[in-house]
C-alpha cells in the first residue's frame, strides 16, 4: 500500500512543538531592522539610527544566548526528572546493603 496513511488519533491531537526562542529572536531581528527605518522616517540622523540598530543587535544577541542557555538547562532538568532515581549511592536491590541487621545465620543463641 503506497498511499498516504491515515493520521492516528495521537498524530492529530498533539501539534508539533514550537521553538519559542527562535520566534522571539526573529521578532527581535525584525525590530533591529524596523526601528532604525522608523527613526530615519521621523528625521533622526543616520548615525543615530545606526547606533540604535547596533545597540538593539547587541541586546538581541545577548538575549538569544541567554534563551538558548535557559532551554538547555530546562531540557537537562526534564531529562533528570524522567530518569529513575536509584537511591543515595546509585545502588539497586536489597543485596547491595553493607551494614544493618542480619537475620538468621551463624550467631550463637544462648
Amino acid at each position: 500500500m503506497s498511499g498516504p496513511r491515515p493520521a492516528s488519533e495521537a498524530d492529530r491531537a498533539a501539534p508539533p512543538p514550537r521553538d519559542t526562542a527562535t520566534d522571539v529572536v526573529r521578532w527581535a531581528a525584525f525590530s533591529c531592522l524596523l526601528v532604525p527605518v522608523v527613526l530615519l522616517g521621523y528625521g533622526s540622523s543616520l548615525a543615530g539610527a545606526a547606533g540604535t540598530a547596533l545597540g538593539l543587535a547587541a541586546v538581541t544577541g545577548a538575549c538569544r544566548v541567554l534563551l538558548r542557555q535557559s532551554e538547555r538547562g530546562a531540557a537537562r532538568l526534564a531529562a533528570e526528572d524522567r530518569a529513575p532515581h536509584r537511591g543515595r549511592h546509585h545502588r539497586t536491590g536489597t543485596g547491595s546493603h553493607r551494614g544493618g541487621r542480619h537475620t538468621g545465620g551463624d550467631t550463637p543463641v544462648g
